[in-house]
């Protein structure tokens, strides 16, 4: 005799797995966009093709709920298992193949082809998984009012968001990323009902907290940006790695290298009484700056951790020196907010490898190295004070266009010098300020290169473009996500004219406006995990409160909220976020948030207007989640035009999904529509309808 299910009847209900489901589904996501590519690093180079792969598993695990072969055994915890160890089999801990992909260093061919074969693995893996983990929001979707489905959704992705960013707070190992997610997956199988199947679904969460262990016993140490390993080098010293590449040697400061007192010889007998390291690390600049007579340092790097390890292990202790102060802090941030002047601000070898949140093309450090960012660091100079960077440029373009940037900020040519070194490239040392022109040595390599500047922070791209294997892996990725689509939509019985255009234009045009706001913010506070975890969570806020005020008001019409939209778009396009770096900080944070969330705010009030009276919630939602893929494939046009032409971009999507869902409610009307789709209530039947006489519209 079968014994019956056990389900626990509160996580059974259709409201509470759906809270759950979501929870699980944006906490995996937002786990393997920040391990997946720690561990292998070519991943992490291919910007949001995780953040892709999620948006496309999900909306592919709406829309296969709607089959009615239902699987006897629950595939997300074996897909999950599959994917972290694929991930941790693949972990190469080897230099990247080219330097316009900002990689170090030179990778044997073999070793490439395995990194694309992993990429390729994981990326359909990824989307694999997410989809098993999504599956059950279709049929929950339809088990509850639209607006109740959706605003349960939000406040699911919510609990996600807070939970990983509490386990970032408290600098965990992945071990307890995994083990929340465990948790959140054994309380939905108890909702759903445990029975005979048990075991295979225990032992796949069992062997994914064994993998979590065995990534434990690797003796990382994990920040909130990077994976860190340590490595004792031939001549006893310690050095380093970031996400497998080798970053930082802990080194004495009379063995180190000679860029790291550079500037005391170049202005031999000049005293700097005030010095501000940006990037400071593990404290090799410190110790340096501390031998050459510095009066006071201000240590500021963005990962405590690294600087946790420079207290504990540097051999000269430059951190335990009463004259040092030290900053967790993001650099340009902490310039924005310093009251202080410098006789010297040291770009101490300032290079994460590692990209700011889930969306977007920018990394942690690329905001430092704009036009604007130069202009600040002159701001903050005491008289006759010194900008001072270095770092081992792996392409010749990075030294010219450091130092056109700084001649045109300066109005005056900096000092450069280079050390010729390993497999043709070189490291280099720039300096400027007011006394350096009389000694200055300025040798364009290549010639010089445009700056940077806030709104196209990509100081690593020689000139504005999208490369050739970058073009073609997104290609492939867009030909994957309609091939899995066409395959999904026909194995679950769905038709394709059930696909929404209109919610598909909304969800590519949400994700440019949220890329945006993730970027603006991130200039305007720092490129911190906490402030991209803040505004993506204030996103998800602001889409509650647009439910509630469909929920509550009842809009009759949607052509005001729209125009709402567009209003709010085209002061975003008159308003850079430059416009609002003011102070106080109070001041600069109101304006940023009304300025960044009204077309926000607009927008999924249009979305939940549309959404409220939908008759197929699951394929309005899916709809929209594809739609969101694709938007990550036109955020790439930023390396372009700029974060700023995005709101055009966004502008047009907006117009095309009004347009779309006023001749779908305009053919529904005309008894023309396709099955599933009902006609607007109140619209007119007779004589020559028009398209904007269609009530609601």
């Amino acid at each position: 005799m079968q014994r019956a299910p056990l389900i626990v009847p509160v996580l059974a209900r259709p409201a509470v797995r759906l809270f759950l489901t979501s929870a699980a589904v944006l906490f995996a996501e937002l786990l393997f966009i920040r391990w997946v590519p720690s561990n292998i690093i070519y991943v992490g180079f291919f910007n949001n093709f995780i953040l892709m792969a999620s948006f496309l598993g999900i909306g592919l695990g709406i829309l296969s709920g709607r089959s009615s072969w239902k699987p006897r055994i629950d595939p997300a915890p074996l897909l999950l298992f599959g994917l972290i160890a694929v991930v941790l089999s693949g972990r190469l801990n080897v230099a990247p193949p080219t330097p316009d992909q900002i990689f170090i260093g030179a990778t044997p061919r073999e070793l490439v082809d395995v990194n694309v074969l992993v990429l390729g693995a994981v990326v359909v893996l990824t989307t694999l998984a997410m989809a098993a983990l999504a599956r059950p929001l279709g049929p929950l979707f339809r088990t509850l009012p639209p607006l109740r489905a959706y605003a349960t959704d939000i406040a699911g992705a919510l609990l996600g968001i807070a939970a990983f960013a509490a386990l970032s707070a408290l600098v965990t190992p992945p071990l307890a990323w995994f083990a929340v997610l465990v948790v959140l997956l054994a309380l939905l199988a108890l909702g759903a009902g445990i029975d005979r199947t048990a075991t295979v679904t225990g032992s796949a969460l069992a062997c994914i907290l064994a993998l979590g262990l065995f990534d434990l016993a690797q003796g990382d140490h994990w920040s909130a940006y990077h994976r860190l390993s340590l490595q004792t080098l031939p001549d006893g010293t310690e050095q380093i790695s970031v996400n497998g590449i080798p970053y930082q040697d802990l080194t004495p400061a009379p063995l180190a290298p000679p860029y790291f007192s550079e500037v005391y010889r170049q202005f031999p007998g000049r005293t700097f009484t005030h010095a501000l390291i940006i990037g400071a690390g593990a404290g090799n600049d410190t110790s340096a700056a501390l031998r050459n007579g510095v009066a006071e340092v201000d240590a500021v790097d963005i990962d405590g951790v690294i600087l946790d390890i420079g207290v504990a292990r540097h051999p000269d202790r430059p951190y335990a020196d009463a004259r040092v102060h030290r900053y967790v802090d993001d650099g340009r941030a902490f310039l924005r907010r310093s009251d202080q002047r410098y006789d010297l601000i040291v770009f101490a070898q300032t290079d994460s490898f590692v990209l700011v949140g889930n969306s977007a093309n920018v990394r942690l450090e690329s905001f430092l190295f704009t036009r604007e960012a130069f202009e600040s660091a002159r701001d903050h100079l005491a008289p006759g004070g010194v900008v001072v960077l270095y770092n081992a440029y792996r392409e010749p373009f990075l030294v010219d266009r450091y130092a056109t940037t700084l001649r045109d900020v300066f109005g005056i040519d900096p000092i450069v010098r280079t050390y010729p070194e390993f497999g043709g490239g070189f490291r280099a040392w720039l300096a400027i300020g007011p006394r350096t022109s009389a000694t200055a040595v300025f040798p364009f390599i290549g010639g010089p290169v445009p700056p940077a500047i806030d709104d196209w922070p990509f100081p690593y791209l020689r000139d504005r473009g999208i490369a050739p294997r970058y073009v073609l892996a997104l290609g492939l990725m867009i030909a994957f996500a309609v091939g899995a689509v066409a395959v999904t939509m026909r194995r679950s019985g769905a038709s394709l004219r059930e696909f929404s255009p209109h919610f598909f234009a909304l969800g590519v045009a949400f994700l440019l406006l949220e890329t945006r706001s993730l970027v603006t913010f991130s200039l305007l506070f720092g490129t911190t995990w906490i402030v991209n975890a803040l505004a993506f969570f204030a996103i998800l806020l602001v889409v509650l409160a647009a439910i509630g005020v469909n929920a509550l008001l009842r809009i009759p019409r949607a052509w005001p909220i729209y125009a709402a939209i567009f209003v709010a778009l085209a002061v975003n396009a008159v308003l850079p976020p430059t416009a609002l770096l003011l102070d106080p900080p109070w001041l600069r944070y109101g304006l940023a948030a009304a300025l960044v969330f009204a077309p926000i705010f607009f927008a999924n009030v249009a979305f939940s207007f549309s959404f409220r009276d939908s008759r197929a919630a699951d394929m309005a939602f899916a709809s929209n989640v594809v739609g969101a893929m694709v938007g990550g494939v036109l955020e790439w046009t930023a390396l372009i035009t700029g974060y700023q032409s995005l709101i055009a971009v966004a502008a047009v999507l907006y117009l095309a999904a009004f347009l779309l869902a006023t001749r779908w409610r305009f053919l529904a009307d005309r008894g023309l529509a396709v099955a599933g789709v009902r006609a607007a209530p109140g619209a007119q039947s007779r004589g020559r309808l028009r398209w904007w006489s269609v009530s609601r519209w």
